[in-house]
């Protein structure tokens, strides 16, 4: 059906079909389901490393950082301490992406194309991010996640909940990226 919030949709949800990559970015955050998405897409080959970023957070009690906890799972999960790459100073998403950039350059792996892993409702504001952070040549490959809020593309504007963290997402892209516009055209 055709809604006036179908662009808001559109805009806020980027998903595309995993290829093969040079490495899979995680963005941080305390959500299993981001690291879970990650080595489903590491044992199917897609790529040879997974970096994953992120800093302290108080919701994950018991672990120092995002990172710990997100590695952790890779571990268990059967990923080999190896194909890990580490970034665990991030605070935010602009953190994420810029940490994790730096710690690609100071790795042996190319970055022309890379899969990121997010939140479904996160993707947008994610990609953008990163888009930033990156050099304009990378490719982005955006696999997201849903976690257990459940908002999805298919769903989000049928509770008041998950309409706020939608348009709070719709909000923070207007925030963060306007001083940006310059210089994206000047790369």
């Amino acid at each position: 059906m055709i809604y006036p919030f179908n662009c808001i949709t559109d805009f806020i949800f980027v998903e595309n079909e995993p290829i093969k990559v040079d490495v899979i970015l995680v963005t941080g955050g305390s959500r299993p389901q981001l690291i879970e998405k990650s080595v489903e897409l590491y044992k199917q080959g897609y790529a040879s490393h997974i970096l994953i970023s992120g800093g302290a957070n108080p919701k994950l009690k018991g672990w120092g950082t995002e990172f710990e906890y997100l590695k952790n799972i890779a571990l268990s999960s059967g990923v080999p301490e190896d194909a890990i790459l580490k970034e665990d100073q991030a605070k935010h998403t602009f953190d994420n992406a810029n940490s994790s950039w730096n710690v690609l350059q100071n790795s042996n792996l190319k970055t022309k194309k890379v899969i990121l892993v997010c939140k479904a409702h996160h993707s947008k504001r994610a990609l953008l991010t990163y888009q930033t952070a990156f050099p304009i040549n990378t490719e982005f490959i955006v696999c997201p996640i849903v976690d257990e809020r459940n908002v999805q593309k298919d769903n989000w504007f049928l509770d008041k909940d998950r309409i706020d963290i939608v348009m709070k997402e719709l909000e923070k892209i207007g925030q963060y990226f306007g001083k940006h516009i310059p210089n994206w055209l000047n790369r």
